[in-house]
């Protein structure tokens, strides 16, 4: 079998594991968030925690539950590691340094995840376990919930209310990511993923030393960093650790965890605001930029220029054989598109438009389908500003499933989507202008200044990878990284959550022959050609700088 044919069949075989999953978990996660009904659990969770899950909550309210629980989060994060060196299974690892685990604490709770240290050589089994396993969880329940708000904003009317958010926090984790994390764990098992507690033991002679293997609950931590489009690895390697993922089969299996519950819930926004229709044409859209990105991929990895590539297939430089080309290339896009920024291969190894996909991939807002929750939350602010430009061209007030979207409205969409540009380009800007910083890239030119563009990149959209050319581990990256991570991550939810709460207020526009029909193909195109033209007109200068300049010279 041919490696193009080897990967188009990949490609095919997640498109009807997902085709198939769409419906029941879209609707189940629609039921989950509209029962009145709680389950023992956790009810004893909100006794606990002092909550009452029956309190509705205006959106000041429930961003000021986000911005707590997150804040709290961050501090327990930051201590678990700077006390590791006490605490008994830390595999001898001494405590981590302030500056590297300020960026760890919040990477993880921003639900970025990304890494500045080699994980089997820092972290013990208590810090990865319980820190960085249980943000996993936690983190991607925030980013469902802060999307549940949004549909809610859309869905009531008259009312100011979004739901309560310790209420969609707990079920969340509880009744969606736990369960699907539990039967996923079995499965990367049953494929090789490794599940214990050992400690560190030697396995022979390496380069004239001994070498040597940690162990690790591995499988179930892989599969919520992979569900949860977290992304941090238990392995410095991540992804591509035999570990973490032992082959073709598992993963296949990763790459459907990460894009199920982001694609589902363009389902779950079609039931709760009345209208699958609605949900198609997200879905319809997140689709056609996921596909397209992937075909690109595959096409400018597997083009040959040369013996070299003749003899390998394609571009093989910094991917595994067990996955080939096009089990690479489906899991690049795929982790980019979304906010899970794990990797199976090294995108800095990829040719110059390759990496160019993987970084348009991240500032196109990884809302095609995203990370959980903002990948849809994203989406549906773009959908307002699709359907605000199509009111302009038409000369009639913009409405978007019976809500006006007036001055109040677009302003907090504009700010949603100018936040992440400016982090990404003020820092990247300041960075290159400085000495220090450039002392960490291990190449010059174009692909010097993509290391740092990347790195920028993954941070403020929250997903995570890098190029794995830039030495990170410094403190002006842990800092600025950190910081921009925590802006990229909490920023855009005040916006989305006010936007709800206007919405919610509004009184419903009855849908006459000159309303916008935003269910149909149309809007779908329009939706795609927006999105894509707001990130042209964004990032191309960049862009032109980086990947585009080295792929043109090539």
């Amino acid at each position: 079998m041919s490696p193009v044919l080897a990967g188009v069949l990949q490609l095919l075989a997640l498109l009807v594991a997902l085709g198939l999953s769409y419906r029941p978990l879209g609707d189940y996660m629609a039921r989950v968030y509209s029962s009145d009904r709680h389950l023992r659990v956790e009810k004893w969770i909100y006794k606990g925690i002092g909550a009452n899950p029956s309190v509705e909550m205006r959106w000041p309210a429930y961003l000021r539950g986000v911005l707590a629980f997150s804040a709290v989060s961050v501090l327990f994060l930051y201590l678990l590691q700077r006390v590791q060196g006490s605490l008994p299974g830390s595999l001898g690892f001494v405590s981590i340094d302030p500056d590297q685990a300020f960026n760890t604490a919040a990477s993880f709770v921003a639900n970025t995840n990304w890494q500045s240290y080699y994980g089997e050589q820092a972290m013990g089994h208590v810090v990865q376990t319980g820190g960085l396993a249980v943000q996993n969880f936690v983190s991607a329940a925030v980013g469902i919930a802060v999307a549940v708000a949004l549909v809610r904003g859309f869905a009531r009317s008259r009312t100011g209310e979004l739901g309560n958010f310790w209420t969609d926090l707990v079920r969340g984790t509880v009744r969606i990511l736990l369960p699907i994390s539990v039967i996923g764990a079995l499965v990367l098992v049953a494929c090789g993923a490794i599940q214990n507690f050992a400690g560190i033991h030697e396995v022979g002679q390496f380069m004239g030393g001994t070498q040597q293997w940690n162990g690790g609950a591995v499988a179930s931590q892989e599969v919520i960093k992979e569900l949860g489009t977290n992304g941090g690895g238990y392995f410095n390697a991540n992804s591509a650790h035999p570990f973490e993922n032992p082959n073709g089969l598992s993963n296949l299996f990763e790459i459907y965890l990460i894009l199920v519950i982001p694609f589902a819930l363009t389902r779950t926004f079609g039931r709760m605001v009345g209208s699958i229709k609605q949900g198609y044409a997200i879905l319809g859209t997140m689709a056609t930029i996921w596909l397209g990105f992937t075909a690109l991929m595959m096409w400018t990895e597997f083009a040959h220029h040369g013996p070299a590539f003749d003899i390998a297939g394609g571009a093989m430089e910094g991917k595994e054989t067990r996955f080939g080309i096009g089990g690479s290339s489906i899991f690049a896009v795929a982790t980019t598109l979304t906010s899970t920024g794990a990797v199976n291969s090294f995108h800095s190894s990829y040719t110059g438009f390759g990496g160019g996909i993987t970084m348009l991939g991240m500032q196109l807002g990884e809302i095609a389908p995203g990370g959980v929750g903002s990948g849809l939350y994203g989406m549906l602010i773009m959908a307002v500003i699709a359907v605000f430009i199509a009111g302009l061209m038409v000369g009639r007030t913009p409405e978007y499933l019976g809500k006006k979207i007036g001055t109040r409205e677009i302003k907090f969409a504009a700010c949603y989507i100018l936040v992440t540009p400016a982090l990404v380009l003020g820092f990247t800007a300041v960075a290159m202008a400085l000495d220090t910083p450039a002392d960490s890239m291990t190449n010059s030119g174009a692909h010097g200044f993509s290391e740092i563009l990347y790195a920028y990149t993954s941070g403020a959209n929250n997903n995570g990878s890098a190029f794995a050319g830039l030495n990170a581990d410094t403190q002006w990256f842990n800092s600025t990284i950190g910081i921009a991570m925590l802006l990229g991550r909490f920023l855009p939810m005040v916006f989305v959550l006010a936007l709800a709460g206007s919405l919610a207020e509004q009184t419903p526009v009855p849908e006459t022959a000159g309303t916008l029909r935003t269910e149909k193909p149309l809007f779908t195109g329009l939706l795609v050609g927006t999105i894509l033209i707001i990130t042209g007109l964004t990032y191309f200068p960049a862009l032109a700088l980086g990947p585009l300049a080295e792929g043109l010279a090539a």
